[in-house]
């Protein structure tokens, strides 16, 4: 798979699914924080767990994909050159982000394996990932939402930096993520 990045700015797959993954995190949270405003075993309760499940599922394929189409192309450079720390920073955040995206993934199907669930995606039943298992769903639950959690401080923090380098430090980080011209 070529990356179709160019001088200054990623190219237009990697500015799709960047933005494309970031509305499907938002569908996926949105999914099981909403959940909670509808009755236990009420049909609408029910189908934002499935939709969470078959969402979070996309985010886990999708992830792949991405992530080949970044080690096929490199990355624009950031002009002004930021400094040695922000950008070791910058690869620990990407890096902690790329965990979050395929590991919670994981983490969700192991959680309706143990607990002898279906694993629905989209008209398929996905197979279990281990056997029935009260007491290693209840740990894998926890490990999933502090996952989660976490996951609102790391997607938060990225927008802030990137609205940082736009707007204080004036580089093109924001914008190489943008597309168009300059």
């Amino acid at each position: 798979m070529k990356s179709n990045n160019v001088k200054d700015r990623y190219g237009l797959l990697s500015i799709g699914l960047h933005w494309f993954m970031l509305l499907l995190l938002v569908a996926v949270y949105a999914s099981m924080e909403f959940r909670g405003s509808f009755p236990k075993g009420s049909d609408t309760r029910e189908a934002l767990k499935t939709w969470h499940y078959m969402l979070g599922l996309s985010v886990f394929l999708l992830v792949w994909i991405r992530l080949a189409i970044n080690l096929a192309g490199q990355a624009p450079p950031i002009t002004p050159e930021p400094s040695l720390w922000q950008m070791r920073l910058a690869q620990f955040m990407k890096v902690a982000l790329y965990l979050l995206m395929a590991g919670l993934p994981v983490l969700g199907w192991l959680l309706l394996s143990a607990k002898g669930q279906p694993v629905p995606f989209f008209g398929l039943q996905l197979p279990s990932l281990m056997a029935e298992n009260r007491q290693a769903a209840s740990w894998i639950k926890d490990i999933h939402e502090t996952g989660a959690t976490a996951g609102y401080f790391l997607v938060g923090l990225h927008a802030v930096a990137a609205l940082y380098h736009h707007y204080i430090v004036r580089d093109n980080t924001l914008q190489r993520m943008l597309g168009g011209r300059k």
